[in-house]
């Protein structure tokens, strides 16, 4: 059995985004050092169905969103949704800088 590999959620949100600006699997894999093709396509299947919070899970410990919330205190609902929001808006930001450079050509 192999050994799983935890990628933290920065590299899942730069894949994403990466995959977005029309880069490869194969261009992403390199670039990030993610060992499987598969792996970003999971993600990217989580990002389209609005599940960007399995990006925070450790390995192995997936759970139904919500499920348990009410022992996750406010505090920590709104850091979790603050650090989805910040990435959502790197992202936006990136993707406006490149639109940018594609209407100068």
């Amino acid at each position: 059995m192999g050994t799983r590999v935890h990628y933290p959620e920065e590299i899942k949100w730069k894949a994403i985004e990466m995959k977005q600006a029309g880069y490869t699997n194969r261009e992403i894999m390199e670039m990030l050092g993610i060992k499987n093709k598969t792996q970003i396509k999971t993600w990217m299947r989580w990002y389209k169905h609005g599940e960007t919070h399995r990006f925070s899970q450790p390995v192995g410990k997936q759970y139904v969103w919500g499920k348990g919330a009410e022992e996750l205190n406010e505090m920590e609902q709104l850091k979790m949704q603050n650090r989805q929001l910040e990435a959502q808006l790197e992202i936006l930001k990136k993707y406006k800088e490149l639109e940018r450079r594609w209407c100068q050509k």
